[in-house]
């Protein structure tokens, strides 16, 4: 176990220049998403029947496919992302402050690219203006979809001054060891640009703000973990399926915390492994320690439980005395590849979990790595079967005479590349401008352990320390 001391030259690290990896990496994500666009491209020339998602159900009657999918699992990651990091502000989850801020910055990628997503599955870009503009007193009223965009973008704000307020603290007192970009072209001696994006940032800003700041983020805080069950991922986004008796896949009051659960499952996931990135590229093991994967696991072995559990209960719902249509619907669960793996995957995952438990020396962060890697593969394909099966199996089937199969078009599957590849550059160039760990966390350490001694906690005092 290090016992480094953390300072604040181990949080400005990744700000330090480009290495080599670094470039190879944003080459390959920028390759992605450079494809995906090429993609979207050829389907705004062309049309959405080049994914088999054409208005008329090309796709034997499926009108939404992987795009909505993809959208519900990046939503899901984004909110929980952000409800990890209020949790550990206003239940003092100290523990998890180095990557509070992580988790922040993956709500505003995950934000980002589910909104990408709509953008792209309204086929027509400027839908997006022409919709809302003109008509939102009344689209507002009768849409789920424009809920949907209203809560995400209201979420998106609440986000970004959240994460704006923390960083003022940490650039005021950093700011003579950030980096500064003062390009010279031609001779022409540029203003430092980085020095302009922290003017914007702590304009105004004073130490007597400090106490202030603290208890908006506070409120701020209490005011996402309120919305996050009441109107988005346990609220609005559930609505725009649970309301719709025709689908008895989809419709149910259960529908909400089931997204809830889903969120949280993603989001930790999405944090164990950014937070490894960071950690792995920097030598943050004495920032980001190994109690902090064992915490993350466990909570997500809980939250992995809430999952499976709910989804018994909708098995339980549709197999016992229920509807000739929702039969039909629950049927297809017991026997569908695309349900049936993610449930195995998630029961693996809190069996691997719960073994940890048991036996501590199981723990490593590779198997760590796996198990966020395998929820999240998991929560993507069963939120994209949960998509297709509604439509599968109508009450009233209007594709019912309608030819073809659905199965994700290329261009489909680059979009999921593409905003993997987005998201990992957020954090590519995020992370050259501003401290992706908060002061207060290195703060918070070095009062904790005095001269730098990392003692383990109570819990898991005596357990052998297994690397990955």
């Amino acid at each position: 176990m290090s016992t480094k001391t953390p300072t604040e030259e181990d949080i400005l690290r990744p700000t330090e220049g480009f290495s080599k990896k670094y470039f190879v990496l944003f080459g390959v994500c920028a390759l992605a998403l450079g494809a995906f666009l090429v993609g979207w491209m050829i389907q705004l020339r062309d049309g959405m029947v080049v994914t088999g998602l054409s208005d008329w159900g090309s796709g034997g009657g499926v009108t939404w496919g992987l795009y909505i999918g993809a959208f519900i699992w990046w939503v899901g990651i984004a909110h929980g992302g952000i409800i990890l990091s209020a949790a550990v502000r206003l239940l003092g989850m100290d523990r998890y402050m180095p990557v509070a801020r992580l988790a922040e910055m993956l709500t505003l990628a995950g934000l980002s690219a589910a909104g990408f997503y709509i953008l792209v599955h309204m086929g027509r870009p400027d839908r997006m203006v022409t919709s809302v503009l003109g008509h939102y007193h009344i689209t507002v009223n009768n849409s789920p979809l424009v809920w949907d965009v209203t809560v995400i973008t209201a979420y998106f704000v609440l986000t970004a001054t959240y994460l704006g307020l923390t960083l003022r603290y940490d650039i005021s007192r950093l700011r003579g060891q950030l980096p500064s970009f003062a390009p010279q072209v031609g001779g022409v001696q540029f203003p430092d640009l980085y020095g302009k994006v922290y003017d914007m940032l702590t304009l105004g800003y004073t130490e007597k703000e400090d106490e202030v700041i603290e208890r908006m983020v506070w409120w701020v805080a209490l005011a996402i973990i309120i919305m996050a069950p009441l109107l988005l991922h346990g609220g609005v986004i559930p609505w725009l399926f649970a309301v719709l008796p025709n689908y008895p896949g989809w419709f149910g009051a259960i529908q909400g915390p089931q997204f809830l659960t889903i969120a949280l499952t993603s989001a930790i996931s999405g944090v164990i492994l950014v937070s490894y990135a960071f950690r792995r590229a920097y030598g943050w093991d004495h920032i980001i320690t190994d109690d902090i994967f064992r915490g993350l696991l466990l909570w997500l072995g809980f939250f992995c439980l809430l999952f499976l559990w709910l989804q018994l209960q909708q098995l339980t719902a549709g197999s016992f005395a229920p509807t000739v249509d929702h039969a039909t619907a629950t049927s297809s669960k017991f026997s569908h590849p695309m349900y049936v793996v993610p449930m195995l995957m998630v029961v693996s995952v809190l069996a691997f979990i719960f073994a940890t438990v048991l036996r501590p020396s199981l723990f490593s962060k590779g198997r760590a790595i796996v198990a966020g890697v395998l929820v999240l593969i998991a929560t993507l394909v069963e939120k994209t079967y949960f998509v297709l099966s509604g439509f599968w199996y109508p009450t009233f089937s209007i594709y019912e005479a309608t030819p073809g199969d659905y199965f994700p078009s290329a261009i489909e599957l680059l979009s999921l590349a593409g905003t993997i590849g987005m998201v990992t550059l957020f954090f590519l160039v995020i992370s050259k401008l501003v401290p992706v760990v908060e002061l207060h966390a290195v703060e918070h350490l070095r009062g904790d352990h005095g001269h730098g001694e990392h003692e383990p906690s109570d819990e898991h005092a005596g357990e052998p320390e297994v690397e990955a």
